[in-house]
């Protein structure tokens, strides 16, 4: 009988995320009882330094922290790990070389599975500042030869407002910034998107699917989902519609 795989999660970027994606691991993982469920150590640390900031503002470096987090999921018996946040993607090289095991990458896995598994050419993208100024998406959609529709430099204040300000995300706000969000996204579709990437994995918590005419790409459940098939040697179809 095959060994499931154990699989390790690189948190607390933020917590909601990060419960988010356990939430979606357990929601697809196919189990008729507790024990067809999988084993999952999570590593829930807020603590981690900003990345947008250490991005855009050389402010304080998270790798070092990041490094620690990811050496104690391998010695607590990890098989590989996933990191439910898109802008810690930026290390994600870094990472790999402390570990002597797999770390899957988020966003490359969305690339793959709109490619695999829709007809779409051109994506808007709802991220973080760090993330859009780093290029992650860009280089990874790109490859699969798929383009990437950015907001404009005014919409990129209000997405980092709504994720990062007083009143956003973060703060766990919910009605006004579902509204802002929901306005963003739709400009993006009028500039040419045929589909949406929420490209910060704190968006899927207040944005659903029926609020877009075109389909809404969460990359949280992407992951949830390769993580699942990884584990268990299965191939789930990977974006749900």
């Amino acid at each position: 009988m095959r060994r499931e795989k154990i699989i390790g999660v690189l948190g607390g970027m933020g917590p909601e995320a990060t419960k988010d994606l356990f939430d979606k691991i357990i929601k697809h993982t196919p189990a008729c009882k507790d024990q067809d469920h999988l084993r999952i150590i999570i590593d829930n640390d807020p603590k981690v330094p900003d990345r947008s900031r250490a991005i855009l503002e050389g402010g304080e470096d998270p790798l070092p922290r990041l490094i620690d987090n990811v050496k104690g999921l391998q010695k607590a018996g990890a098989d590989f790990i996933i990191i439910p946040c898109n802008t810690a993607h930026f290390w994600l090289d870094q990472l790999r070389v402390e570990v002597n095991l797999p770390i899957l990458n988020m966003i490359e896995e969305a690339a793959k599975a709109i490619k695999r598994e829709m007809s779409v050419r051109r994506t808007g993208l709802l991220a973080t500042s760090g993330t859009v100024k780093s290029g992650l998406y860009q280089k990874e959609f790109q490859q699969k030869g798929l383009e990437i529709i950015e907001p404009n430099e005014r919409d990129q204040k209000i997405l980092s407002k709504t994720i990062y300000g007083k009143e956003g995300i973060k703060a766990g706000k919910e009605d006004e910034v579902k509204k802002a969000l929901v306005k963003l996204g739709k400009g993006l579709i009028d500039r040419g998107a045929e589909a949406i990437v929420e490209g910060c994995t704190e968006i899927p918590l207040i944005l659903e699917k029926k609020d877009f005419p075109v389909t809404l790409i969460d990359p949280t459940e992407i992951l949830a989902i390769a993580s699942i098939n990884k584990a268990m040697g299965l191939n789930l179809k990977r974006i749900q519609k």
